[in-house]
This record gives structure tokens, C-alpha cells and sequence, in this order.
């Protein structure tokens, strides 16, 4: 059977096949064969572009889509800046970096969003997810494996919105998504298993940590870190204690960045919108009202780090 299968493979690929069955192993067969799939992103903000540079790094052919070119060009522009970081710190080969640019393309043209997986990583907002499936779903192959980034939404509600429900998942990255090796993938009512099975073989290929869940408020990570935040955020609104010093006791104890400064860095207004989930998801049980603290920050615009200030100033300071 694996002779047939071989000879029906052109020869070019044949010759790699070759070489991998006779000096490796199954398992770094299927990372070649993974490594041959093209990914594309959905949403060129803070999360979108980490994601991209993840897999343009691990020689993943990967475009980027966002509807606005400005924000694509600034994406374009982070991810240049960190690859050189990356060489500058001796991380990877400046050939790497080269490759890595050479793989990555942006577009804001959704017909060019044809890839293996397409990870969407757009704003948390359901209709505005909805929208963008349906469009996916007009250009992708259904066997195109289609996940969400989302930290807030459920899959299953989202999986609602699907054509063909079966090959859509979450694969949920942290921030920063090149630096953090945690990946949630969750698994929907409808998800088939073989899906769940290539999306964490895919975590694996990016030196990635899957776990996997089924779809849950929070499911793992935010469902667990929430009084991280909420609990911070009563104290010192409560019991008259600085952030500086709550971080800074946080950090004492083995945490690499306080509930403060782990806020400012993923986003207060996304931040908000697990908690605000998560109070709704349990019929607005106290343990997850959320703060008045973080409200009144989203209100005034003060999202953390990407606006230039949050609970922290990030601005520099004129002489």
C-alpha cells in the first residue's frame, strides 16, 4: 500500500519522502508534510501579526489579511522590527529573517485568503466574525480547517455560522504569541476529532504546547486567571493599595509580570471582554462582575500598552 502511495507521488516529492523514511522517522515525515501547508491570518492587530511571524519563522507560507492597508502596513512593519530584534539578540540567522520576510504576504483582498488553515483573530464581536466566515467560506476548499483566536466567544456559538460546522475550531495563542508557548485548541459540538488531531500536530511543528478543551466560558486559561485581575483590581480600588505595589508583590512571588502590567499588555478593552463573557456566560455571579476600575479605563480609551497608556503611562516623558 505505501509503494502504490509512493509512486503516485511526483518525483520531486518522492525524493524527500525517500530521504525521511529511511533516515527519520513517521513523525518527521508529518512535520514535513505540515511544513508544506500555507496558513493564513485573519486580522493584522497585536495578536494577528504575532501569529504571523510564528509560522513565518517555521518556514510556513503565510499571508496576512486585514480589510484596513494601514493597519496591515504597521503589522508588516512590527514583524520586521522584531525579526531584526531576533538577529540583533543572536536568535536566528539574518538568512532566517530573510526567508521568513520572503514567506510572509499582506493583503486586504479576501479571495487571496486561500490557505490549509486560516486563523481568524479579529475583533471579539460575533456578527463581525459571522461576516467574515461567510466570505472565507466563499473562497476556501471545504476541507480548509478554519479556527478562531477568539479568548472570549464560544465555539460553538461561532460554529453556528458555518457552512461546513465540522472543520471549525478555536486555537487559542497568548500575547506575545512568538514568545508564549501555551495554545489552547477547543473543540465544538460539531468539531470532527481528526481536525482537533492536526491542529495540535500543527501547535507541535511551531514548537508549541497544545492543550486541548472543549468549548467552556474562558475555557481554560481565562476561566482560571480571571480573579488574577478581578481580585488586584478590588484591592486596590478596596483597600487602598497602589498597582505598583500589587505587581510588584505579584512579582515577589514568582509571577513574571503583575495583574497591572499583564493587563496593560494584553489589552484592557480584550481583557474586559473575557470578564464581561464570563459574567454573562454564569448569569452574572459576583466572582465575575467586572471592575469599575477597568470600565472607566476602556471608556476613556486607556487601553495599555498599544494606546500609550493603561493602568501605566507608556508615553516617554519630555524633558
Amino acid at each position: 500500500m505505501m509503494y502504490g502511495f509512493y509512486n503516485s507521488l511526483p518525483q520531486r516529492i518522492n525524493a524527500q519522502i525517500f530521504k525521511y523514511l529511511f533516515f527519520c522517522n513517521y513523525s518527521a515525515l508529518s512535520k514535513l508534510c505540515a511544513m508544506q501547508k500555507v496558513i493564513c491570518i485573519c486580522g493584522a492587530g497585536t495578536m494577528g501579526y504575532g501569529i504571523a511571524q510564528v509560522f513565518a519563522i517555521k518556514k510556513f507560507k503565510t499571508i496576512l489579511f486585514d480589510v484596513n492597508a494601514e493597519q496591515l502596513a504597521v503589522a508588516k512593519k512590527m514583524i520586521y522590527s522584531n525579526l531584526d530584534h531576533l538577529v540583533a539578540k543572536d536568535k536566528i540567522a539574518v538568512e532566517d529573517s530573510e526567508a521568513a520576510n520572503e514567506r510572509l504576504s499582506i493583503t486586504t483582498n479576501i479571495s487571496d485568503c486561500k490557505a490549509d488553515v486560516v486563523i481568524e483573530a479579529i475583533i471579539e464581536n460575533i456578527e463581525t466574525k459571522a461576516m467574515l466566515y461567510q466570505q472565507l467560506e466563499a473562497v476556501v476548499e471545504p476541507e480548509t480547517i478554519i479556527v478562531s483566536n477568539t479568548s472570549s466567544l464560544s465555539i460553538n456559538a461561532l460554529q453556528e455560522q458555518f457552512k461546513y460546522p465540522q472543520r471549525f475550531a478555536g486555537i487559542h495563542f497568548f500575547n506575545p504569541a512568538p514568545l508564549m508557548k501555551l495554545v489552547e485548541v477547543i473543540r465544538g459540538k460539531q468539531t470532527k476529532e481528526n481536525i482537533i488531531n492536526k491542529l495540535v500536530d500543527l501547535c507541535a511543528v511551531i514548537d508549541k504546547k497544545p492543550v486541548v478543551c472543549n468549548d467552556s466560558p474562558g475555557f481554560i486559561v481565562n476561566r482560571v486567571a480571571r480573579h488574577y485581575y478581578l481580585e488586584a483590581m478590588h484591592i486596590a480600588e478596596h483597600e487602598n493599595v497602589s498597582i505598583e505595589n500589587i505587581d510588584a508583590i505579584m512579582q515577589a512571588t514568582g509571577f513574571k509580570l503583575g495583574p497591572f502590567q499583564l493587563m496593560d499588555l494584553i489589552g484592557i478593552d480584550i481583557n474586559l471582554a473575557v470578564t464581561q463573557g464570563l459574567y454573562k456566560a454564569f448569569d452574572n455571579i459576583e466572582r465575575f462582575e467586572p471592575s469599575a476600575m477597568q470600565i472607566e479605563k476602556v471608556t476613556q480609551r486607556n487601553l495599555g500598552k498599544k494606546t500609550g497608556k493603561g493602568f501605566y503611562d507608556y508615553n516617554p516623558k519630555k524633558a
